[in-house]
């Protein structure tokens, strides 16, 4: 269904791309030589670039049928009904999971990766843009359409939902543990929200609704002890 050379191309590339976003392209190389902000901006663009931009243009080369493979991928509106109501359930418990999640000190010493994105309204909506489009959705079209879905064509659901869960925990090593336990969980709760609606968009907003939300409620907190 998904034809071995794509897979073949694509593959060895997320391998690469992942190892190049924790090496050259990480945020720690790029806080060398630029502050915060700037070098966080720096990073997401390299995630889009190196988990979408190259796969999908990998796909265009190599795939007989490059529109059905990214449809089959999951990127694609699929059942528009199902995730419009899934991702109305889920951001509630989204918001609620920044909440709790922004309780633990660790996490507030963490996040937002840019501590600047917090001095202004207009710094704040610009960073939170990029996070979405530049970092949530190649994250998830990596890990929950190019992973998951032909591994389950190959395999199972139990199973191609917990490959793609732990390798998207693994890329959280250096986090906080509490984020790290919850990853997990969510690998598996994004992966199944991917398999309902066969779509990566879903999960994209639901996933990038968290990493918004605790990063407002950091921030909120932030200017409220500082006076401002």
């Amino acid at each position: 269904m998904f034809g071995k050379p794509p897979l073949a191309v694509l593959f060895p590339w997320l391998a690469l791309a992942l190892t190049l976003l924790s090496t050259a392209f990480s945020r720690g190389r790029f806080l060398r030589r630029h502050d915060d902000y700037k070098s966080v901006l720096l990073y997401f663009a390299s995630f889009f670039v190196l988990l979408f931009v190259f796969p999908v243009l990998l796909i265009l080369l190599f795939s007989d049928r490059p529109a059905e493979f990214l449809k089959l991928v999951g990127l694609t509106p699929g059942h528009f009904g199902r995730g419009f109501l899934l991702t109305a359930a889920a951001l509630p418990l989204a918001f609620l999971s920044a909440r709790i999640g922004t309780a633990d000190p660790k996490m507030r010493a963490f996040y937002p990766f840019a501590k600047s994105a917090c001095a202004g309204r207009g710094r704040f909506a610009l960073y939170e843009s990029a996070y979405l489009v530049l970092y949530y959705l190649p994250w998830e079209f990596a890990y929950r359409g190019l992973l998951f879905f032909p591994i389950l064509a190959a395999t199972d659901l139990p199973t191609a939902l917990a490959i793609q869960a732990a390798l998207s925990t693994l890329y959280h090593l250096g986090h906080p543990e509490t984020e790290i336990f919850a990853a997990l969980g969510a690998g598996f709760a994004f992966g199944l929200v991917a398999y309902w609606t066969q779509s990566v968009f879903y999960s994209t907003l639901i996933h990038a609704f968290v990493g918004l939300s605790t990063d407002l409620l950091i921030c909120r907190r932030a200017r409220r002890d500082s006076g401002r």
